[in-house]
C-alpha cells in the first residue's frame, strides 16, 4: 500500500455548495510534486465533514458561494478538529454583494470559538514564508467584494489554536484563480499555485 506524506481533503457539506473549482485540487497536487520532496497522493478524497474518517486529514479545504449552516454532527467534527491540531483553509467564493458565504460561515465560527476567534493574520506571519516567500497574501485576477463589506482586503483572517491557525480564512476565490486548464499552466508568467504550497507547508507544520 502506497504512503503518502500528504493528500488533499475536500470537506462536503450538508449546506451550499461545496464541489466549487473542480480542478483546483489536481493543480495544487500537481505544484506540490513540481516544488517539494513531500510524497503526495495524486487524488483528491472527499469527505463528508459529519465522517470522523475527516478527523485523520492532515488539511482540510472547504468552500462554496451559499449558506453555511453546520449539521451538529459537523460542527462537532469541525470544533474536534481544529482543536485537535488540524488545518482547514476555507475558501470564500461569493461573488454577490450579500456575502452570504462569509456572513454564514462567520456565524459558524462564532458558535464554535467565540466571537472574536476571527482575527486579521498580519502580512509578516509565518505562513507568508513557509516555502516561497509573499508580502502578505497574492491578490488575485478578480478580487471579490470582501466579507460582504464590498471592500477589497490587503489580508487573510484566520483562528489560532495554541498559537498555530488552525482555520485560514480567504475571501479572494483562491481556488477559483487556481482552477485553470492545467495544460495550459506554461503561459502563466507566474505560477499562481505557489501559495497554495506555502499554505499546505504551513499546515504540515513548517
Amino acid at each position: 500500500m502506497a504512503t503518502f506524506d500528504f493528500y488533499f481533503t475536500r470537506l462536503m457539506y450538508e449546506s451550499g455548495d461545496w464541489d466549487v473549482d473542480q480542478r483546483m485540487p489536481s493543480n495544487v497536487l500537481n505544484s506540490l510534486v513540481e516544488y517539494t520532496t513531500l510524497r503526495v497522493d495524486p487524488a483528491e478524497r472527499v469527505i463528508a465533514l459529519s465522517d470522523p474518517k475527516m478527523l485523520e486529514a492532515p488539511f482540510c479545504y472547504l468552500a462554496g458561494h451559499k449558506l453555511v449552516q453546520f449539521t451538529p454532527a459537523e460542527r462537532k467534527n469541525f470544533e474536534r478538529y481544529v482543536k485537535g491540531g488540524g488545518f482547514v483553509f476555507v475558501d470564500d467564493c461569493n461573488h454577490d454583494i450579500d456575502g452570504l458565504f462569509a456572513k454564514s460561515f462567520e456565524a459558524e465560527m462564532s458558535r464554535i470559538f467565540g466571537m472574536h476567534a476571527m482575527r486579521k493574520i498580519p502580512n509578516n506571519h509565518r505562513l507568508y514564508s513557509s516555502f516561497f516567500h509573499f508580502d502578505g497574501p497574492p491578490n488575485t485576477a478578480v478580487e471579490l467584494n470582501g466579507w460582504g463589506d464590498d471592500l477589497v482586503h490587503e489580508y487573510l483572517r484566520g483562528i489560532e489554536v495554541g498559537k498555530r491557525i488552525g482555520v485560514l480564512y480567504s475571501n479572494k476565490d483562491y481556488g477559483c484563480e487556481w482552477d485553470y486548464d492545467f495544460r495550459n499552466k506554461r503561459w502563466l508568467a507566474v505560477d499562481n499555485t505557489r501559495f497554495a504550497v506555502n499554505i499546505i507547508q504551513y499546515a504540515l507544520g513548517a
